[in-house]
């Protein structure tokens, strides 16, 4: 008996130390006043807005990439309330559509919807990073499961955007996404885009 009830309090130790390490550890125990002093300044309506390139990487549930991506994006805003189409390219040849409709509180709150989300998303702008919380339902390619994902995009000094996401089902991360997002112009000498 005595040793079954080492081996419970021991398992019993281990879970523990693994709660305590994703709670303070892990990627997920960033908040919003993290960056509540940092520079520059992320407000959504100025650097999510107009056209933009993107680009990144899916990582599987082992570390490995299971996908690359580049994608177009534009976003409008009217006040405080934002539209944002995003078209991707995937290396398989997969093309997907998506939009996002997005509103923003006086305070930095974050309202996100989309067809794909389940319920709504939310989140905060604060400083140079920005959060989201949603969940999203993979289409139907990639086994269409709904997923709770942690979006985290900070701003650099060039007015770069860097992307981390993680997406976590009952609790275990299942895939990460890490992305660059930048803004184009349009050069109107020959129809091209050029990052600004």
């Amino acid at each position: 008996m005595d040793i079954f009830l080492g081996v419970v309090l021991g398992v019993s130790i281990m879970f523990a130390a693994m709660a305590a390490r994703s709670r303070f550890l892990d990627f997920s125990a960033q908040s919003s006043e993290d960056y509540t002093n940092t520079t520059p300044n992320f407000d959504i309506r100025k650097h999510l807005n107009g056209p933009i390139a993107c680009e990144g990487v899916i990582y599987g549930p082992t570390g490995r990439v299971t996908s690359r991506f580049v994608a177009e994006f534009h976003a409008e805003w009217e006040g405080n309330e934002g539209r944002m189409t995003e078209h991707f390219r995937y290396d398989s040849g997969v093309v997907q559509d998506r939009e996002w409709r997005l509103s923003l509180s006086d305070t930095g709150k974050i309202r996100a919807e989309a067809a794909d989300l389940v319920g709504v998303g939310n989140g905060q702008q604060m400083g140079s990073g920005v959060c989201l919380n949603y969940t999203i339902r993979l289409p139907e390619s990639a086994g269409g499961h709904a997923v709770d994902v942690l979006d985290w995009m900070y701003l650099v000094g060039n007015g770069t955007i860097i992307n981390r996401s993680q997406f976590r089902k009952f609790g275990f991360k299942v895939g990460e996404l890490v992305a660059t997002l930048r803004p184009l112009e349009v050069n109107n000498m020959d129809g091209q885009e050029d990052v600004a």
